[in-house]
C-alpha cells in the first residue's frame, strides 16, 4: 500500500460515519435599552471622536473638523445638506483608489451602531458607499441617528441584510507591532468622527 492510499485511508475512517451535528443553543440577550451614553464611552475608549449634536448642526460640526478647502470622499447619497461650503466634494462615481486615498477624508452615514460594543456598522447602502471609503482615507466622518443606535450584536443582526458588504467599526484602525506599541492609521482610517443625531 502506497503512503497515499494510507493517507486517504485515515482520511475515508475519520470521516465515517459522520458526526451528528451539534446544536448549538440561540438563547443570545436580546433585549435592552439602546444606551446612547454606553456607545458614546465605548467610542471614545476606542479613541473616537464624539460629537452630539441636532441635525442642523451636522455641516457647522463638519466645519469645525475639516481645514477649509479640504477635498473629501462621499457617498452618491450623502444628504446634501451635511456638507459644508467650506470643504469640495468629491462624490464617489467609481473613484479610483488613488483618487481616495488623496481625499483629506470621508464622509458616510451608518446602517447601526452597537453601544455595548461601541462599533458602527455601514452596509454598502447609497449614503454609505463602497468599503473602499472606510479603508483608504486618513479620516472617516461617520454620521449616526440616534434610533440606528441597539444595546447589543444581536439586536444589531435583526436590523442588517446578511447578503450587503458589512464593514464593522470599533475606533479607527489601529494595530500594534511586535513590542505592542499601538500604531493607527495601517489598515484603514487613522482618525475617527461620530456625530451622533438625536
Amino acid at each position: 500500500m502506497s503512503a497515499r492510499e494510507i493517507i486517504l485511508a485515515r482520511l475515508r475512517a475519520a470521516l465515517d460515519p459522520a458526526p451528528a451535528p451539534v446544536e448549538v443553543p440561540r438563547d443570545y440577550r436580546r433585549d435592552g435599552p439602546a444606551d446612547l451614553d454606553r456607545l458614546v464611552d465605548r467610542l471614545t475608549d476606542y479613541r473616537a471622536r464624539v460629537h452630539r449634536v441636532a441635525e442642523a448642526a451636522v455641516a457647522d460640526t463638519i466645519t469645525g473638523i475639516l481645514p477649509t478647502g479640504a477635498t473629501v470622499v462621499v457617498p452618491p447619497a450623502l444628504p446634501p445638506a451635511w456638507l459644508p461650503a467650506t470643504v469640495t466634494a468629491l462624490p464617489d462615481d467609481d473613484l479610483d483608489n488613488k483618487q481616495i486615498a488623496a481625499a483629506d477624508g470621508v464622509i458616510t452615514a451608518a446602517a447601526v451602531a452597537i453601544a455595548d460594543t461601541g462599533t458602527v456598522v455601514l452596509d454598502g447602502s447609497p449614503d454609505q458607499g463602497r468599503r473602499v471609503l472606510s479603508l483608504l482615507p486618513d479620516l472617516h466622518i461617520c454620521v449616526v441617528r440616534a434610533a440606528q443606535v441597539v444595546a447589543n450584536v444581536p439586536q444589531a443582526l435583526t436590523r442588517l441584510a446578511p447578503h450587503r458588504p458589512l464593514t464593522w467599526i470599533s475606533g479607527p484602525s489601529a494595530t500594534s507591532d511586535i513590542e505592542l506599541n499601538r500604531v493607527e492609521g495601517v489598515h484603514g482610517p487613522r482618525t475617527l468622527h461620530v456625530i451622533l443625531l438625536p
